[in-house]
């Protein structure tokens, strides 16, 4: 073996060292790729939570407040019989947070509150004459913001007025003669409350 050349002493570690340069070059290539994934599923994570927050906040802010829709008091009364001379009308609640007690309606708070009244009134005589009234009572005190006398068999009554209530007002619904009253509907709806 004297013929053959000698193979070169550092070789061999030159190999080696070649083969760890690779391995550390490949390790640090798969520590970039497993930080740019991390970095991948942070970004997408933070945008998924960015998109749940904004979708939160618009649905938070598109629905309608029940609160200011709770503000919103009124009531609303059908009714259909008869009325007796000099008595106030039978009122009952169908609908409403206001309340209705003894045939009058319990005003809830101060305020300007939007009256409705239609109905269609039957005199049971001929050549009868019948006052109706919208009466307000306020502790002993009462006042008549709206009376209409009807003459003949038939009338209709169409009123729509804004009245300013207080609270623990009562108001009630008179008739002077003895009539058939039919498809009566009452509303009373709070327009604007003092707050003072």
């Amino acid at each position: 073996m004297e013929g053959e050349p000698e193979a070169e002493p550092g070789a061999g570690e030159q190999l080696e060292h070649q083969r760890q340069r690779a391995e550390d070059e490949w390790k640090l290539w798969q520590g970039g790729q497993v930080r740019n994934t991390l970095h991948l599923v942070s970004a997408v994570a933070q945008w998924i939570l960015l998109l749940a927050c904004l979708i939160y906040l618009g649905l938070h802010f598109l629905r309608p407040s029940k609160t200011q829709s709770d503000k919103v008091l009124w009531t609303h009364i059908l009714y259909t019989g008869e009325s007796t001379e000099g008595a106030a009308v039978n009122l009952t609640a169908e609908l409403g947070p206001i309340q209705v007690r003894n045939g009058s309606i319990l005003v809830p708070c101060d305020g300007l509150y939007l009256v409705s009244l239609r109905s269609s009134i039957f005199l049971q005589r001929a050549g009868l004459e019948l006052k109706l009234s919208l009466q307000v009572t306020q502790k002993t005190i009462r006042r008549v913001p709206w009376e209409e006398t009807f003459q003949g068999n038939e009338s209709r009554v169409n009123l729509s007025t804004v009245l300013y209530l207080f609270e623990q007002d009562s108001i009630t619904l008179w008739t002077s003669s003895n009539a058939s009253i039919s498809d009566l509907t009452f509303s009373l709806v709070l327009v604007g409350e003092n707050k003072s």
